[in-house]
Order: C-alpha cells, then structure tokens, then sequence
C-alpha cells in the first residue's frame, strides 16, 4: 500500500514539474512575442479600441458647441431687390443657445443607470458598440432636421443622449473583466484619454469643416467616422477574456489571477441597492465625479463662445484655442495613470491614498487656476490658466474615475452608471446657468460663470477626502464561479487547450 502511494506521490510531482515547464515555456514566448508587440495583449487591444469609442463618443458631443458658433453668427444675404444684408442663420437668444446645447444631457442623464445594468446583464462591449453607432446615424440627420425647425434639432440632441448615455457605464463593465487590479488605472486612464483627444482633434477640425463646407459638413464628417469605428469594435471586442478565441494562454491566466474570478453570466448578477446607495465611498466618488463635471462639462460648451465674447476671435480661430487644455488633459492622463499604477505597484502609499492625492490635489489646482483663469487680461494668460485647470484634471480620472473597480468590481458598471447620472446635472444645469449670467457678454459676467466652477471643485476636494475608501466593501456580493472558468483550482483551459496550473503572473 505504501509502495502504491509513493508511486502515485512520484507520479503527480512529475505530472506538476511536466505543468510548470510546459507554462514557463508559455510565458517565455508569451513574453518574447509581445514585448513590443502590444497588439499581442488582448487587453491592450481592447483599451485602444476603447481609446478611440470615446474619441468619437466626445467628438459627436462637442461638435455642436463649435457648430453653434458659426449657426449664429452674422452672414451675407442678399435680399431680391438686390440690398444685401447681414443675419445669422439661426437667429437665437442666448436662453435658446444654452437650451440647444445642453438639450444632448436631457436624454444622457436617463440611460446611465440602465445603461449599467444592462452591460452587466448582456455584456459591456454590446452596450457600448450601440450606444456609439446609434448616436452617430443620428448625427447624421441633425442638419436636415435643424433646418426644419428648432425643436426637431433639441429633439435629435436629446435622442442621442439616450443612446451615448450608456457608454461609461459600459466600459466599467469591461474592465470589470478585463484589467488586471494593479493596471485598473493605466488602462481606464488611457481609455478615457480618447474623450479629451477627440475634443482636441474635433474642435479644430470641426472650425475648419464650418470654414470650408459649412457647418453641416461637421455632423456628416463625424457620423460616417463613428460608424466605421462600430463595426470594427463588434468585431474585435468580445465580453470578456475568457471569451475572446485570440488570447493568449500565459494572458488568461494572468488576468485572471489579479482579477479574481467572476461569474461571467449576466443573469447571476444581484446588484445590493441599499447598501450601495448608503454607502459613503459611493457617494464621494459621486461627488467627485460631479464636480469634475461641472467644470468640464461648462468649459466644453461654452469655451469656444467665451473667445469669441471676451477676446473677440473668429469661429476658425476658436476651435483651434479650445481644443489646447484638453490637449494637456490628454497628456497628464498617460501620465497619471501609470504614476497611480506604478505608486501602488511599490507599495508607497495605500491604494486609499493613493485615489485621495491624485482627486483632491487636483482639484484643489484646479479650484486656484480657474479664478486666475477669470481674471486674466490677456488671452495668453487666460489659455495658460485654463490649460493647467483642465489638464491637472487629468490627476483626478486617476482617483474617482476608477474608484468604482476598487470598491465593487462586479457591480463597477451600475456604480458608474449612478455616478455618471449625478455628474450629468452639470451638463444640464450649468450652460442654461452661464447662458442666463452672460446676457451682456462681458468679462465680469463671464468671471462669475469661472467663480461657480471654483467653488465646487473645492467642495468636491473636500467631500472626496473626507469620505473616499478604495478597499473593497463588505455589501459586494460573490457570485458562484462559472466552473468553465474556475481558478481556485489553479486550472485554466483556453481556447487553445492549453491547461496552465502553476503560471507566474508577475512575471508578465
């Protein structure tokens, strides 16, 4: 009997060595084959995509605000008895311009929470390919219906926002199953990166379009655009690694390790309303979310109509202006990430901290350069004030933006969602705020619009201090492992058959 067991002992330490070389030699070529090779590492490929969903997620946002500019301003017309007049095209008060341009946020605020949900339910990457292609075909007939009347344009706007509401609270989804723990920040960072690129690149692009072809030209460029990107991300993008046929084995499992596993089934999903609507790091990522927003959201609309009141520029220069702080934001955001990442990474401060300095430092910058921003007498000035605002922004992404997967990785989809509701007010409240202030388009009037920005950055520092955690909270609900993708054995079966037991995912 002895004798049998020893033999069977022999036998499973040689099985377990045959394992372990057969993975270490995985990873090696694992290793060899995508050490610059990015488009080897699925996950990678899926935060480029993302990149670029929300590159065109924000240039079908923005490109009314720079549209608008050049809707209302003064043209030639020459009238039948040959007197040749000048008259905007849409000849709106400012109450109708701030009602225009925040119409979009009516219908953006209603679909963040079942936007959430159900990208937990059917899969983040469907939510997300249709919230995109659904606001783009729209795009597409915001001319046409613009010229008919007011009304059927505020009505198109309020339409795509039901459908581009969606499309944070997906990503969440995604990297609920897709980002490693200690690359939460680099990969949704650089994800969300692609919002403030796409203002950068739009914003100019969008100037010269209304320069050239008239400002139509913008919602056909940016529709046919955002079209051709959906059906490359349906395509490509698949719910979750376990999912996808091209993943690497060494990859799986490394994911996986880091992530822990999950029920991958939509229907398993028991969200703890209660608890998470109770819950104060909930509620300071809320606040944080909301305050960021504001600013943001107020700047986004009204910048390029800011330099055309204060510094009296052309709408060919305006675009080009706006589009320089969030070029910044576009920058710092690489950069925050992978501090965030690289801090937690060797262990200097707690995770906790780490959300904490990077959230109300930023806004504590912000709060301070955004009153220098109001009363700056030159438009240098003012750009560079603004440019440091909204790029130390790029800090904050990396403290509340990704707060959600910290605290409650299964239901980081529907926190956004509730997050996401609450920090869309500011796209409905503050362009008619700004647009009831600024009736004499003066710079104090405008210096008060840059003061309410201030004030709630600071208050939102304050909150986010006080009440953010990024421990994982005791409501979180377990789910029962889907056996085909058990971990706890340390057993992973790819698509490839390959059976990793012992792999190191430290070393990927």
């Amino acid at each position: 009997m002895n004798e049998d067991n020893t033999v069977t002992d022999d036998m499973k330490r040689q099985a377990a060595m045959f394992y372990n070389s057969t993975e270490r030699e995985i990873l090696r070529e694992y290793s060899n084959e995508t050490s610059w090779r990015f488009w080897r590492k699925r996950r990678l490929v899926v935060a480029l995509l993302a990149f670029f969903g929300f590159f065109n997620v924000y240039a079908l946002r923005v490109n009314l605000s720079v549209a608008v500019v050049a809707m209302t301003e003064p043209i030639e017309h020459v009238l039948d008895n040959g007197t040749i007049v000048y008259a905007p095209e849409f000849d709106w008060s400012s109450q109708t311009k701030g009602l225009v341009l925040s119409s979009f946020f009516y219908g953006y605020i209603v679909t963040q929470l079942p936007g959430g949900w159900l990208a937990a339910k059917i899969g983040g990457n469907r939510m997300f390919a249709i919230g995109v292609g659904a606001t783009s075909l729209l795009t597409l007939f915001t001319p046409p219906l613009a010229h008919t009347s007011t009304a059927l344009l505020i009505a198109v706007r309020v339409v795509e926002g039901l459908f581009e509401g969606v499309t944070y609270p997906c990503i969440h989804a995604i990297w609920s199953r897709w980002a490693p723990s200690d690359e939460r920040a680099r990969l949704a960072t650089f994800a969300f990166s692609g919002s403030y690129v796409g203002t950068v690149v739009s914003m100019p692009i969008c100037s010269l379009l209304a320069h050239y072809t008239g400002w139509p030209g913008i919602f056909y460029v940016f529709g046919i655009i955002g079209l051709v990107y959906t059906t490359i991300w349906w395509l490509v993008v698949k719910e979750s690694p376990e999912k996808d046929s091209h993943i690497t084995a060494a990859e799986l499992k490394y994911i996986q390790d880091s992530r822990g596993t999950q029920a991958v089934e939509g229907s398993k999903i028991r969200h703890p309303w209660r608890a998470m609507l109770t819950s104060g790091p909930v509620w300071a990522i809320v606040m944080a979310h909301f305050s960021e927003n504001w600013g943001f959201y107020t700047l986004l609309t009204f910048l390029p109509t800011f330099m055309q009141d204060v510094f009296k520029f052309e709408t060919s220069q305006t675009g080009w202006l706006s589009a320089v702080p969030y070029l910044a934001m576009a920058i710092v955001l690489q950069v925050a990430g992978h501090m965030a990442d690289w801090l937690l990474r060797m262990r200097i401060m707690t995770r906790s901290n780490i959300r904490k300095l990077f959230n109300c430092g930023a806004f504590l910058a912000q709060t301070i350069f955004m009153v220098a921003a109001a009363y700056a007498t030159s438009i240098l000035g003012c750009i560079v004030c603004l440019t440091i605002a909204v790029g130390l922004g790029g800090f904050a992404w990396s403290g509340f933006s990704v707060n959600h997967l910290d605290i409650a990785p299964p239901h980081a989809s529907v926190l956004m969602g509730l997050s996401n509701t609450i920090a869309t007010l500011p796209g409905i409240v503050s362009p008619p705020l700004a647009g009831s202030i600024v009736t004499d388009k003066t710079a104090e009037q405008w210096r008060i619009v840059f003061f309410i920005s201030s004030a709630i950055y600071l208050i939102g520092a304050i909150v986010y201090y006080i009440f953010c955690s990024a421990e994982r909270q005791p409501w979180v609900v377990e789910f029962d492992n889907d056996a085909s993708f058990d971990t706890d054995a340390a057993s992973v079966t790819t698509a490839r058959g390959v059976d990793n037991k012992a792999l190191d995912s430290s070393e990927i």
